[in-house]
């Protein structure tokens, strides 16, 4: 349920922008994170702090998108969300005493500090990137590219990189058995 959840507010965006236009489909964006939050807490009794973010600068960058009546803040989203993440992810690795992401999985997943680092600095190398390349495809192509871009080429990029985690991770469990 929490994966549909997820995916609810894209798709719809995806479906508005095809059907009406970006203008449109940011309302859409909008409306259906804050439902998705509600939802989360109606079911859950909580709102994951990821959701909660996203859904605050959903609610800023369409409203400014709307209100100013210019794409560009919407596409510039993702960017920001994903430049803060990989922030994140580079402070923890530099300066704290364990990377955030073993402090989310570590728990479940037994295997060294060192390899922790690096799956760390993977994803923090990972949301850089997808970052410059979601500005690179907002600034220099036609916006339709970019929403399928956003849509799919994100969260195809999304998948990959969960996929070649979760092999390394498995791969350094056994390896650590």
């Amino acid at each position: 349920m929490k994966k549909i959840l997820n995916l609810l507010p894209i798709f719809t965006f995806f479906i508005f922008y095809r059907f009406y236009d970006i203008f449109i489909a940011s309302k859409s964006l909008i409306f259906i994170s804050g439902l998705t939050c509600l939802l989360y807490w109606i079911i859950y009794k909580e709102i994951d702090k990821i959701n909660l973010f996203s859904f605050i600068t959903i609610a800023i960058f369409g409203s400014l998108t709307i209100i100013f009546h210019n794409s560009q803040f919407i596409k510039w989203k993702i960017t920001i969300i994903y430049m803060i993440f990989s922030v994140i992810l580079f402070i923890s690795q530099f300066f704290m005493k364990k990377p955030i992401i073993q402090r989310f999985l570590e728990k479940d997943i037994k295997i060294s500090d060192l390899y922790w680092k690096k799956i760390n600095f993977f994803w923090a190398l990972f949301f850089l990137f997808c970052s410059i390349l979601n500005i690179y495809v907002a600034l220099c192509l036609p916006e339709k590219i970019w929403v399928n871009f956003k849509v799919f080429g994100l969260s195809f990029l999304m998948f990959l990189s969960i996929l070649i985690t979760s092999i390394y991770i498995n791969f350094k469990m056994l390896k650590e058995k």
